[in-house]
């Protein structure tokens, strides 16, 4: 401490103590850096206690979204389910077996989370509690990074429970159609088929085409994919609807500036184990030869199946098969899996916006828009939400978006 205060004594330009004033101006001095320090350490107490407050609210909020999870309920199921998955008996169905497979990895991961996210705001109030108490200056900066980390597990957590649909766990169909522009939304088709085949890559999903109609210079009329991997259906239900582009046309010579249209569905998969009654009557079935590049097999044989349900218009179709008969079985699945989610929107009285009445595919309509020339931007009508980066949003960087438009839907909900 007399090292110190000679140190500070120094600094302020102050001569250096002598004899004759018997250290007076030291003990000045001194009681000058303890009234400093105290002074600095009750700024620093002061930032403790703010955000231990602000880590006490997380936890206050953490508590309440556990509650109304039923947390302790599907620790109980994810009892069950071990049980059940290791039956000997477990794959004489092969698909309830998956189905149960999946739904374990599910919750076991919701649990987990859970439980990681509780223990680390438990370990946080005592660590800052503590270094309050015992005035520990050092630790300020480690108390800002660690509060500002478990900040974002949290948001990030609270986040992903919004995903409480009950189809928002399953594996997803997601079809794109042209719209107007000809030529520029085939092509506009296929920048965003990319896009979304980057994203689940980048999600660590399998993503497979499983049917397409060429466009005629370029691209594809339409094209439907299938996302497979753990909430597929619950994230990518933020891309249903009318997408615009706005560019210099790679197809024009005279280098003019083109506005094209696109749409795109979502619907997810539906287990096996639910019951969709469909008649054999109210069904058309058409057969044709696979399109586009492929195996010599696919090229020649009319292996590709399109199903239409007559009563409601919806097709569905499936062509990436060699056989036709698992293509028959792939468009069958599919074509539940529309029509369940066109009674769940029906009861919801959704129907006629999603498929009674869908918006035309043109100008006025579009939920985002993608401006590449004269400037670049994405912006999304419906939250405002914005990028100029549209090289790195077009190879698939699109949470930033689908978090913010389930956030809205779900706040409003």
């Amino acid at each position: 401490m007399l090292a110190s205060g000679l140190f500070y004594f120094k600094f302020n330009g102050l001569n250096r103590p002598n004899k004759s004033n018997d250290y007076k101006s030291l003990f000045v001095c001194l009681i000058c850096l303890v009234r400093k320090k105290n002074k600095i350490f009750g700024i620093i107490y002061i930032m403790y206690e703010l955000e231990i407050d602000k880590i006490k609210n997380i936890s206050k909020r953490l508590n309440h979204l556990l509650t109304n999870l039923n947390i302790d309920e599907k620790k109980t199921r994810v009892d069950e389910l071990g049980k059940l998955t290791s039956s000997p008996d477990l794959w004489n169905d092969g698909d309830r077996a998956r189905e149960l497979l999946k739904e374990q990895q599910i919750l076991k991961r919701l649990v987990n989370d859970s439980r990681t996210v509780s223990e680390q705001v438990s370990d946080f109030l005592d660590f800052a509690e503590i270094a309050a108490e015992e005035k520990d200056e050092s630790l300020s900066e480690d108390i800002k990074k660690e509060s500002l980390e478990i900040e974002k597990i949290y948001d990030k957590f609270e986040f992903k429970m919004t995903l409480n649909g009950e189809l928002d766990p399953n594996n997803a169909y997601l079809t794109i159609h042209s719209g107007a522009g000809g030529t520029e939304a085939c092509d506009w088709v296929q920048m965003l088929l990319r896009m979304y085949i980057r994203w689940g890559e980048a999600h660590e999903m399998k993503v497979e085409k499983i049917d397409f109609i060429d466009g005629e210079e370029t691209g594809y009329k339409s094209v439907t994919i299938h996302i497979s991997g753990e909430y597929a259906y619950g994230y990518l239900k933020a891309e249903r609807g009318v997408h615009r582009l706005v560019r210099i046309s790679p197809f024009d010579s005279n280098k003019r500036r083109h506005t094209s249209f696109a749409s795109v569905d979502v619907t997810a998969e539906v287990n096996s184990n639910i019951e969709i009654e469909i008649d054999d009557k109210d069904l058309r079935t058409d057969t044709y030869r696979s399109s586009g590049a492929g195996g010599q097999h696919v090229n020649v044989t009319d292996s590709a199946v399109r199903i239409t349900h007559l009563p409601t218009g919806i097709v569905a179709a499936c062509q990436n098969e060699r056989s036709q008969h698992k293509n028959r079985a792939t468009a069958m699945k599919m074509l539940k899996a529309k029509l369940y989610q066109f009674e769940l929107e029906k009861q919801e009285k959704e129907a006629a916006q999603n498929y009674a009445d869908k918006q035309k595919i043109e100008w006025g309509s579009q939920i985002r828009s993608y401006v590449l020339h004269p400037y670049n931007l994405v912006k999304d009508v419906r939250t405002n939400i914005e990028t100029s980066d549209t090289t790195k949003f077009l190879d698939g960087d699109i949470d930033k978006f689908i978090e913010a438009y389930l956030r809205q839907t779900a706040g409003s909900a």
